[in-house]
């Protein structure tokens, strides 16, 4: 069968913000519809808890600090190969709808003398995707202009549909009304108002919209369609009748407990005084904001409700595999925090829910898997997908297809995360050189331990006696043991072999020997130590001397 791949994920979505989760009060039946119909990974891991970072790991397969692209903003270096480099070569299409968070590196492209208007200088702008239609989603614009400096498709669709603002996306996308005053999103007392928009020209169902055109313009395949949602992702505010699904009684209390800030570690201190921080300490936010926020994840479940009803409709739920997750959480107040950043499991993990429409997968439908995944695994796994082999030396991450269809593969034993924060303001606070500003996170599925680079202690969790991560058992030396052990295994992840990518193992293997027979015998006693034929070329009768004469 022709397999297609329906790459979804969705910005800023918590792992435990699906009913299929566990959530007390959000109903996601169609999150969930797809967990009956295939199989969800309760331990998937980010490989940084920053959308850029993120989502170049997710594309290439590689972590982060191969890949190079650490922060929102730092360049994919040309070159560097994604999913779409992998999948064209299987003969699978690649393509893009919606947001990437890619910057290209222009300069790296002038010095190749890529145009961007050329196949390869436009893929290697839009991080290996044929672009459908690319838009990254933040439109915000202030004194100096606006952030994203790119064409927003959506932005022109509404202005088509009427919306009159030189930005609808901010003047009625993500603003409310308050008299006759624009009631910005940004602004998070204005989050329980309705979003100034017809909830069907909205971003959420605007992107379903242009996926469910992309389907019906390519009917054949095979292609792989990454439709990346912005929500639900911050501006918090939703349009009517998403906007007051959720009151006060459904917003959790948050995780976080006055031990965290008793001796806390320097750069989680740091964190909890930044202004997001600030915000999502006070009650009254987080009861304007996570309605919002449950709003938008219930928007982002109806319209996957309207997709998997079109697949169902149009026969293509034989023949396409699904796969929902998001580039990080969020963490709505919990460990006194907003936003993500750093390893609790409010910000690093995510969910992950794969449907395969092949029989082979048929044993885990509707199953849950507790193996420690990491984001770039899907890379991996949507190149088995199209009948390809996994190139190792390329590609850092597992495929998942074993655990699809039923097998217990040998797996890892840890899960690793890293952060650069050298472009943050808690760098400078921390009086931090960028080349220190560095995090990493191991897990082994128990034990989570932070290191920080710039000379600071670890931080330790024990995540089955405390699984709200609220004792830093780092802080005294009890649990030694345990933090060597993972620096351990920290010392063995930084020793893997993750540059040599021009050159895989089979190739290594195939090039021995093939010097010896081109005729570099740099060893050799005598001559016997090699075939005769090794010599043929050596050997014989001379045609011409020049050695003088010794009589």
């Amino acid at each position: 069968m022709t397999l297609n791949i329906l790459f979804i994920m969705y910005d800023q979505l918590r792992f435990d913000y699906l009913s299929c989760a566990g959530h007390p009060h959000l109903q996601t039946p169609n999150f969930d519809r797809v967990a009956a119909m295939g199989l969800r990974f309760t331990n998937a891991y980010v490989q940084s808890p920053i959308c850029g970072a993120s989502r170049m790991s997710y594309y290439t397969g590689r972590y982060a600090s191969s890949h190079g692209a650490q922060w929102n903003g730092f360049p994919l270096r040309v070159g560097e190969q994604t999913m779409g480099d992998h999948l064209r070569k299987l003969g699978m299409d690649c393509w893009l709808l919606g947001k990437t968070h890619m910057k290209a590196d222009a300069e790296g492209m002038a010095r190749l003398g890529l145009s961007p208007d050329s196949q390869i200088g436009a893929r290697q702008t839009e991080c290996g995707f044929d672009a459908w239609v690319r838009d990254d989603g933040l439109w915000a614009y202030g004194p100096d202009g606006y952030y994203d400096e790119k064409r927003s498709p959506y932005n022109e669709y509404l202005k088509s549909k009427g919306y009159e603002s030189q930005n609808p996306w901010a003047d009625f996308a993500n603003a409310g009304v308050d008299g006759d005053k624009i009631a910005s999103g940004w602004i998070f007392r204005n989050a329980d108002k309705p979003a100034n928009i017809r909830e069907e020209d909205s971003e959420t169902p605007w992107l379903t919209s242009q996926t469910i055109d992309f389907i019906e313009k390519n009917p054949d395949g095979p292609w792989c369609a990454h439709v990346s949602f912005i929500k639900p992702h911050w501006p918090y505010i939703v349009p009517a009748p998403y906007h007051n699904m959720y009151g006060h009684n459904h917003v959790p209390a948050a995780r976080r407990h006055e031990a965290e800030l008793d001796d806390p570690h320097p750069v989680y201190g740091a964190y909890t005084q930044n202004k997001i921080a600030e915000a999502f300490q006070k009650d009254e936010v987080r009861q304007k904001v996570i309605p919002a926020y449950m709003g938008l994840v219930k928007q982002c479940d109806d319209q996957l409700g309207r997709l998997l009803d079109y697949l169902e409709t149009n026969d293509r739920l034989k023949d396409t595999m699904i796969v929902l997750t998001s580039d990080h959480g969020d963490y709505l107040g919990d460990h006194w925090l907003g936003e993500k950043d750093l390893f609790h499991e409010q910000s690093v993990k995510v969910p992950l829910i794969i449907y395969d429409p092949r029989a082979q997968a048929d044993a885990t439908r509707g199953t849950s898997c507790d193996a420690l995944v990491e984001s770039l695994d899907l890379c991996a796994t949507f190149i088995e997908a199209a009948g390809g082999e996994v190139p190792d030396h390329i590609v850092e991450g597992r495929s998942l297809q074993p655990w699809l269809h039923g097998q217990a593969p040998k797996w890892r034993e840890f899960a690793i995360s890293e952060y650069d924060y050298s472009a943050t303001p808690q760098c400078a606070k921390l009086g931090l050189e960028p080349k220190d500003a560095r995090l990493f996170m191991v897990f082994d599925g128990r034990f989570k331990m932070m290191h920080a680079e710039g000379g600071f202690r670890p931080m330790l969790f024990d995540l089955q006696e405390d699984p709200d991560e609220f004792n830093d058992l780092g802080k005294g030396q009890a649990h030694q043991a345990e933090i060597d052990r993972l620096y351990g295994y920290l010392a063995q992840w930084g020793r893997r072999c993750s540059q040599r990518v021009t050159r895989s193992d089979a190739d290594i293997k195939a090039m021995r020997g093939r010097s010896l027979r081109k005729g570099v015998l740099i060893f050799l006693a005598d001559g016997s130590e090699v075939p005769e034929e090794l010599l043929e070329n050596y050997n014989g009768t001379v045609k011409q001397s020049f050695v003088p004469s010794q009589d």
